[in-house]
């Protein structure tokens, strides 16, 4: 496929933002009462970042906000965290591609990590305990149990329960009403995963909901108790219960891939909107 323009006729402003080094979440969760805005549009004062290569420092300005969204590069792997933990909470965040990376054949991935706890880069080097709600090409909205250790090097204990049918590839896919499926090491793909699905750059599946390459696309994650509920563009596309971990803090993150977000929120379950 032609790789479209990248964010056509955009002038960006690049603010280049230190990275903090006091990043240890709350004791006790928050619990939204109203709107939170953990990214203010201008810095990334209550954030913080993590990268494989370089942990808490950032020389490479992976992250760094450009005109009011944040800007996740392809220059390494990591995530851009609260510094904050948070339970019983509405998350909703807008995220667009960015440029193509041209080392890779396969498709554009980042992800949102839900209730990180323990140390950062305990999985693998690059990632925390945490439920990811994948946002790759074709994937959005699949459930991944990311399996990171303690500060003493155990493992920290991380599942979920959803209810599943297994389509023709023999993968679950959630299904409501399905069978009830304990977490198994594979991730639990979204209801209507395309079947056999190749995983190619810019390719879609025949009933993926997500915006078109170079629009925005909507995600919200309902955390409600040891619940959580995916939607993408307003279609519920995913649920699991008896997640484990049920609160920590929220990753925005980057694998291989420039992405963009905006419009970060985090709503009181109570919230209409």
């Amino acid at each position: 496929m032609p790789t479209p323009p990248l964010l056509a006729g955009f002038l960006f402003t690049a603010i280049f933002v230190p990275v903090g080094q006091s990043a240890e979440p709350s004791a006790n969760p928050v619990t939204p009462r109203e709107v939170i805005r953990p990214f203010n549009g201008k810095d990334f004062d209550g954030l913080y970042t993590w990268l494989k290569k370089t942990g808490r420092e950032d020389p490479q300005h992976v992250f760094r906000v450009e005109n009011g969204m944040i800007r996740c590069g392809a220059e390494d792997m990591g995530y851009i965290a609260t510094k904050d933990a948070y339970r019983d909470f509405h998350l909703v965040v807008e995220y667009k591609w960015g440029e193509r990376n041209s080392d890779s054949k396969y498709v554009r991935n980042s992800g949102i990590l839900l209730h990180g706890v323990g140390p950062d880069g305990s999985q693998d080097g690059v990632w925390m305990t945490s439920i990811e709600c994948q946002l790759a090409q074709g994937c959005e909205g699949d459930l991944i149990v990311i399996r990171g250790k303690k500060a003493d090097g155990d493992p920290y204990p991380a599942t979920l329960v959803s209810e599943t049918t297994v389509a023709e590839d023999g993968r679950t896919r959630w299904l409501e009403g399905g069978q009830r499926t304990d977490y198994s090491g594979k991730q639990f793909w979204w209801s209507k995963h395309q079947p056999f699905f190749k995983e190619l750059l810019d390719t879609r599946g025949k009933d993926d909901v997500a915006s078109p390459l170079g629009e925005w696309t909507k995600v919200e994650c309902r955390c409600s108790g040891a619940r959580i509920t995916i939607k993408i563009n307003g279609v519920t596309v995913n649920e699991c219960f008896d997640a484990r971990p049920a609160a920590g803090k929220i990753l925005l993150q980057t694998e291989g891939h420039e992405v963009y977000f905006r419009n970060f929120e985090l709503r009181p379950l109570t919230d209409p909107r």
